[in-house]
């Protein structure tokens, strides 16, 4: 797969936050279509996050370059929200709650 991120390892960098193993930073407030871009420890991730709830993932990036986008993983029959767990889930919408209040 060389470049490519999975969604698992997207998803394994989401439970690592959820946990606070990793610092989750908000870089940017939500944009008009809801996206809201994100820092977890060196990796980028922009994610659909509409009306207090996460939807998806659309664009990881990591440190080195590598990348994957939800059209790929979407492919694969997966996104890496759609494997947290719901507890996960919700601590990530808890800490984008938090993050982009007013």
């Amino acid at each position: 797969m060389g470049s490519f991120i999975t969604a698992r390892e997207v998803c394994q960098r989401l439970r690592d936050a959820a946990l606070g193993v990793l610092a989750f930073n908000v870089c940017e407030r939500p944009n008009a279509a809801g996206m809201v871009a994100v820092d977890i420890d060196g990796w980028s991730l922009l994610l659909d996050f509409a009306d207090g709830r996460l939807h998806h993932c659309e664009h990881a990036r990591t440190g080195d370059g590598r990348h994957g986008a939800f059209d790929t993983w979407q492919r694969y029959g997966t996104d890496p929200v759609s494997l947290l767990s719901t507890w996960e889930l919700a601590q990530i919408e808890t800490l984008l709650r938090e993050a982009t209040q007013p």
